[in-house]
Order: C-alpha cells, then structure tokens, then sequence
C-alpha cells in the first residue's frame, strides 16, 4: 500500500468521526542526499534558547547525588532548560533550588492524569514552584473508544483549570495513537484531534513516535518522515513542542542525534516550535554522551 493511499485511508476514517477536511499532500519531497539526511542546507538554526532535554534520557543517573551532578552537567553542556519527569525523590522546592544555581529552566514536564482534584491542585502548585511552563500527559494506551473519548474529556477539563494558573497543557504522543483500530477503522489520534479543545490543549510531537507510526502502517522510511510532518502540519491542535528522537533506520531502535535516518531539517522547514527537546530513550553510550551529542546536534543543524 503506498503512503498516499494510507493517507486517504486515515482520512476517511477522520471523515466518520467528523473531522473536518482531509489531510494535506504529501510534504515536498525536496531534502538532503541519502546518507546527508538531517543535517540540512538551509540558513536558519535552532535557537539555543530553545533547545531542551527529556530527563527520562538521564534516568540512570538521576538518583541520589547523581541528581545534582547530572543536572550540572547538562548546564555545563549548555543546555538552558530541561523536561522534568518526576521529582527524582525530592521536593518541587529542593529541585527549583538546584536549577537555579546551575542557571537551568525546568520550562516543561511530564505528569499523568490525575487521579482526584487534589491531586490535580498538587501537580499546579508544583508546577508553579519549578516554573514550569508546559504540563504534558506523557502516555494514554487502551484498545476502547470509550477510553480515549473519557481521557479528551479529562484533558479537557484540566487543560481549562491548568490555563486559568497560567499553565499551557499538552499532548505528548507515541506510536500506537496512530496505528491502533478502536472500531471501524478509527484510531486514537483521530479521536483526539476531534475531541481535544485546541484553546487548552496544545501537542508536543514525539517525531520518533510518529515515523514509527508511519512505518508501521507500512510506510518507506522517506514516507513515515512526510506522514510524521502531515501529523503536525494538519492537526487541529498548535504544535508547540517537539521531541527530537532519532531512529535506527535498520533495527527501528532510538538512536543518538543524527546517527538515525530522521530528516529533522525537512521537519524543521515545515514548522518550527517553541521547545526542541532532545531524546533518547535507550542512550547509545550513557545518557551523559546522548546529552552531548543531541545538544551539538541541535545547535549545528540548518535547516
């Protein structure tokens, strides 16, 4: 099946849903040489003040002192913000004070739905204490319509809470949101896209998930990097963030910045973002080396 083809077909299944108009062309197909993929020709830079890392990269390094030492290292590399994911054991107070004496911004996190109002109460006040800008929910996954449809509700309704505190909540999505049959054809992602409210709940685009969503529909390499620019250029919800995730063109594992196949110049030319955060879920060395070679990455793509 070609990749305009599956287009056409996740369409129509947002067309049941009654999700209006149909997804884009194919992006151009103008980019880098093989084997130059991602490292881009254009004029234009990621801005340094934007770049970002996922803790979750850092996890085997974030316990105990390996918490202070670590964030100081990623000041050092010269990072100016990172994602949270969790407190690592401390207090909201205790991780703010570190921050702000390696000179780092804790701007975005991750952090489930919640199970009750105070806890919702307590992500907010924590959020204000670390600074927090975004508020992400990290992971939904289920096989029942009527979960992901109960789920947008929830999102909703703390999307509205979180902006009345000054917050902006997000989406952040993996693969099976785009690939998994809740009936009829209809897939998570397009639930979502109709039921979310875009005036509170913004997207941050994993694009390691989402070419891994195209190339499990089937999709060449090539086409799951065009099928993940559709996924951001014809959502109904802003894009705000990225998560900028290489992938194994041979194995389809996550691989350090620009060692993988993701053209993320061509994804770059087709919107840009607020945040640009570097992952890797399974670092190729140790998550001190991923840091390292992300953020060079970033700071030396053209795109």
């Amino acid at each position: 099946m070609s990749r305009r083809s599956l287009i056409r077909g996740a369409a129509a299944g947002a067309a049941a849903l009654g999700v209006g108009g149909a997804l884009a062309a194919p992006a151009d197909a103008a980019g880098a040489a093989p084997g130059e993929r991602g490292k881009g020709q254009g004029g234009r830079r990621v801005p340094a003040d934007k770049i970002s890392i996922q803790l979750y990269t850092m996890r085997d390094v974030m316990t105990g002192a390996g918490v202070d030492e670590t964030l100081a290292k990623l000041a050092e590399i010269g990072y100016p913000r990172v994602e949270l994911a969790g407190l690592y054991g401390r207090s909201a107070e205790d991780i703010r004070g570190v921050l702000d004496e390696l000179g780092l911004r804790s701007n975005s996190s991750h952090d489930g739905l919640s199970s009750d109002f105070a806890a919702f109460e307590t992500k907010l006040d924590n959020s204000e204490t670390l600074g927090i800008e975004y508020i992400n929910v990290p992971y939904l996954a289920s096989d029942s319509l009527a979960d992901w449809q109960a789920w947008a509700d929830q999102m909703n309704n703390e999307a509205a809470a979180a902006k009345r505190r000054g917050f902006k909540y997000g989406y952040h999505n993996h693969a099976h949101e785009f690939t998994t049959d809740l009936g009829g054809g209809v897939t998570p992602w397009e639930v979502f896209m109709k039921e979310l409210d875009p005036a509170y709940v913004h997207l941050e685009v994993d694009l390691y998930w989402a070419v891994t969503g195209g190339v499990n529909l089937g999709m060449s390499s090539d086409d799951a990097i065009d099928f993940a620019i559709d996924v951001v250029k014809q959502a109904p919800l802003k894009v705000r963030q990225y998560h900028v995730k290489d992938r194994n063109e041979a194995t389809g594992d996550h691989a350090d910045l620009g060692t993988g196949f993701i053209d993320f110049s061509k994804i770059f030319r087709a919107h840009q973002v607020e945040d640009y955060i570097v992952e890797n879920d399974t670092p190729d060395v140790t998550p001190v080396q991923t840091a390292e070679v992300g953020y060079s990455y970033l700071r030396n793509l053209r795109f």
